[in-house]
């Protein structure tokens, strides 16, 4: 008995210690030396020739930054690089970009579904943080996000939402690279009401579960990407009509809990790469 006293505490403290990682693509640091490749889908696939997303740059800066995941398809990092100059010039305040993908994409540990080939990328609402170094931007409680919806009453909250979020996601989504951009149904709602002068971009705007802090852009699948599979177009419209009321009480229902499972299993190409240390860029 006397020996399980002290036994039992050190094995504890061991299996406290030992890194759990539920995901082997957590564990590269760095992406392939390949040329660029979203493959598979959005929410099973992976990333060749990744590239990093600099931490900051014009109109932008990237949140969280100790979780690596600012990784992404080329296309995707000159996406965001182009939004940022574009919200610099707009004088909206700085845009916070979140989780983008690990370095060779794949699932994560947690934290998302998608985000797997490098073309989905999470911007906050908040704009009105000030450039930071980027010791003040590492961790998960270094910078907070601010949710722009009062979930109870579905609609946005006046002060949160502003015409300067409105601005962004209209330049967000006024980009031919942009498959669908998610939001909360509230913001969706709220875009509809506006009064734009073109609204062909609101029809990319698709409500979803949650999303009320932040918005979550997907790209096209690249051109060449033979091994992308594309989701298919949104349907015709600005989306603000009778499909928007099936997301709204009284017909909005929560999203039921995701049943346990496995995941199916990855394209060839993604499970080769689990097995290949080799091709690592240092660069």
């Amino acid at each position: 008995m006397l020996k399980f006293i002290f036994v039992f505490p050190v094995i504890v403290a061991l299996a406290l210690a030992a890194p759990v990682t539920a995901s082997p693509w957590e564990a590269f640091d760095g992406p392939t030396a390949d040329a660029p490749l979203a493959v598979g889908g959005y929410t099973n696939g992976c990333l060749l020739g990744g590239e990093a997303l600099a931490p900051e740059g014009p109109g932008y800066q990237v949140v969280r930054l100790a979780r690596q995941r600012h990784y992404a398809h080329p296309e995707l990092v000159q996406y965001l690089s182009d939004l940022g100059r574009k919200v610099e010039s707009a004088g909206i305040g700085t845009m916070l970009v979140a989780d983008v993908a690990m370095p060779r994409g794949g699932p994560f540990e947690y934290g998302h579904r998608s985000h797997q080939t490098g073309l989905d990328a999470d911007i906050w609402l908040r704009l009105d943080v000030p450039p930071l170094p980027r010791n003040q931007r590492r961790g998960d409680d270094d910078v907070e996000a601010i949710s722009v919806v009062d979930t109870s009453r579905f609609r946005v909250v006046p002060g949160s939402w502003t015409q300067n979020q409105a601005e962004l996601l209209r330049l967000a989504a006024s980009d031919d690279r942009v498959s669908r951009i998610f939001v909360h149904p509230a913001i969706k709602k709220a875009l509809c009401e506006a009064d734009w002068p073109e609204r062909e971009w609101l029809r990319r705007i698709r409500p979803w579960h949650r999303h009320t802090a932040h918005f979550h852009v997907r790209l096209r699948c690249p051109g060449g990407d033979t091994e992308c599979l594309a989701q298919d177009e949104p349907p015709a419209g600005d989306g603000c009509g009778q499909e928007l009321s099936s997301w709204l009480p009284p017909n909005y229902r929560p999203p039921a809990p995701r049943p346990p499972g496995e995941r199916p299993p990855l394209p060839a190409r993604c499970q080769a790469m689990l097995g290949d240390t080799s091709t690592v860029r240092t660069n």
